[in-house]
């Protein structure tokens, strides 16, 4: 695949994955921006974490296996017989680290599930003890939770004891904690059982960065931030909306709003360079039109004087020729005047009735005995009347001349750019070729054809009938249609 393939493709996926509004992309960034750095402080908060709990959690282990081993020298040094009369004293007692117990030989103890972190302190906890109490055979290390911990070997269970023998060992309510259970067997057939607390009791949370507070904490904070985030975002693109709809409605002809010089100093600069430019335009129009009534006024009296004068001229051949090439003359100028004329009506925008304008051309033409057919839509736009009556009706004359037949039809789509109005006029003449599609809307072009058989026609209304509707803010389309014939498509926002 080439490169301009791949960038082709990539600006296709991105258009389709972006909203089509500038807040809807600035928020759409400024959301992921947000979502990828949370995510990337998560993790390398998450590696610390797991850092730092694998630190604590073997420092504790050491020294919990300590004390261990520290237990076991002492229960070792008593008779056999002692132990169970010194157990006993020590529950009563309460304040000791282990849940201590004798039994006959060792206890299956129902795991909690595999957590890479009590692995790890199991196993350094099996490390220390040996180090510490080489001579004895073995230890059988597990972690426990305490609502299934069996302490005997007749079944009794933790939650079974009394809590005064527990209360200061093991965490049973209301938030259990796992229970570390070492087991050895001191002398044949005679296994001492410790059970304990970790010193961190939670210590299998410390590692773990999607608790529920943490998720909490940073769904609150992600909220906090997207929603300030979306607030600016709006506020940013508030102006531009407002200079949107400015140079909108100025294009149309209609008066725009005044913009406000409040905002951020980019704003402030772009409102005044629009109102500047709006400024310039509009004189540019005013001196456009008073230029054209200037010459066309002062062109028609040096073009009747030679009229009159052709008429002292003895060669009637001669006379002849004088006069059509002043009638051409005249014929232009008040041609160019009109295509400045036409194209800026001044009036309001207002609901049109589509079916009532179009059926008074339809009737005018059906009684000078052209074939017209239309079905009535009952479809209404907003736009200036007199304009679009002459964008239509000079769409609708060119289809009578060059057509025997004429269809008119009005029907409302939707597509990418919202609802539109589509007025469709269809003539059944020799159509356009398509090399020369292009060139009808330039001024004074007319085709072969054309000049044979409407020969007043000056090649104006086409350029004039697209300047009306795209100061509507629509489009004129022209075709060739398949079964012959040119469909010319007027294309108007439907608001």
């Amino acid at each position: 695949m080439s490169r301009a393939s791949w960038s082709a493709g990539y600006n296709r996926l991105l258009s389709w994955l972006l909203p089509h509004t500038l807040l809807g992309r600035l928020s759409v960034v400024m959301v992921f921006g947000v979502l990828v750095t949370q995510l990337a402080g998560g993790l390398i908060w998450s590696a610390q974490l797991r850092s730092k709990a694998e630190v604590e959690t073997r420092t504790a282990s050491q020294h919990l296996a300590h004390s261990a081993a520290s237990a076991v020298r002492f229960f070792m040094s008593l008779p056999a017989n002692y132990r169970p009369i010194l157990i006993q004293q020590l529950r009563e007692m309460g304040g000791t680290r282990f849940f201590v117990n004798t039994n006959d030989g060792p206890i299956t103890i129902h795991k909690i599930g595999d957590n890479p972190l009590a692995n790890m302190a199991l196993g350094e906890i099996g490390a220390t003890l040996k180090t510490d109490l080489p001579f004895l055979p073995g230890f059988r290390l597990a972690f426990a939770w305490p609502d299934d911990l069996i302490v005997s070997s007749d079944g009794l269970k933790v939650a079974d004891l009394p809590d005064s023998w527990v209360q200061h060992t093991l965490l049973i309510k209301p938030n259990p904690a796992p229970v570390l259970v070492i087991q050895t067997e001191l002398e044949p057939g005679n296994w001492l059982y410790l059970a304990a607390l970790m010193p961190n009791p939670y210590f299998l949370d410390t590692d773990n960065p999607l608790s529920a507070e943490r998720l909490l904490l940073q769904g609150v904070s992600l909220a906090t931030v997207l929603l300030l985030s979306i607030l600016v975002v709006r506020w940013t693109t508030r102006p531009l909306a407002a200079l949107s709809d400015a140079a909108d409605a100025f294009g149309k002809g209609e008066a725009p709003p005044e913009l406000p010089e409040t905002g951020s100093r980019e704003f402030v600069k772009t409102a005044r360079a629009f109102r500047a430019m709006r400024e310039r335009i509009k004189r540019y129009l005013d001196d456009r039109e008073r230029l054209f009534v200037s010459i066309s006024h002062d062109l028609r009296t040096p073009i009747t004087r030679l009229k009159l004068r052709t008429e002292l001229l003895d060669d009637e051949e001669l006379r002849s020729e004088f006069h059509e090439d002043l009638d051409e003359l005249d014929m232009m100028v008040k041609g160019a005047l009109q295509s400045v004329k036409d194209s800026d009506i001044h009036e309001n925008r207002t609901e049109v009735r589509l079916d009532a304008l179009i059926l008074r051309m339809i009737r005018d033409a059906r009684m000078a005995g052209h074939e017209v057919a239309f079905s009535e839509s009952g479809l209404t736009v907003m736009a200036k009347p007199l304009a679009l009556k002459r964008a239509i009706g000079n769409l609708f004359d060119n289809a009578l001349h060059y057509g025997q037949k004429v269809e008119v039809s009005v029907a409302s789509l939707i597509n990418e750019s919202g609802a539109n109005i589509q007025i469709q006029i269809r003539d059944h003449g020799p159509g356009v070729p398509e090399e020369a599609l292009l060139s009808l809307f330039d001024p004074y072009t007319r085709l072969e054809h054309g000049r044979d058989q409407n020969a007043g026609g000056m090649g104006l209304g086409l350029g004039i009938a697209r300047n009306i509707v795209q100061a509507h803010g629509g489009e004129l389309l022209l075709r060739n249609h398949p079964d012959g014939g040119l469909v010319a498509t007027i294309v108007l926002p439907q608001t």
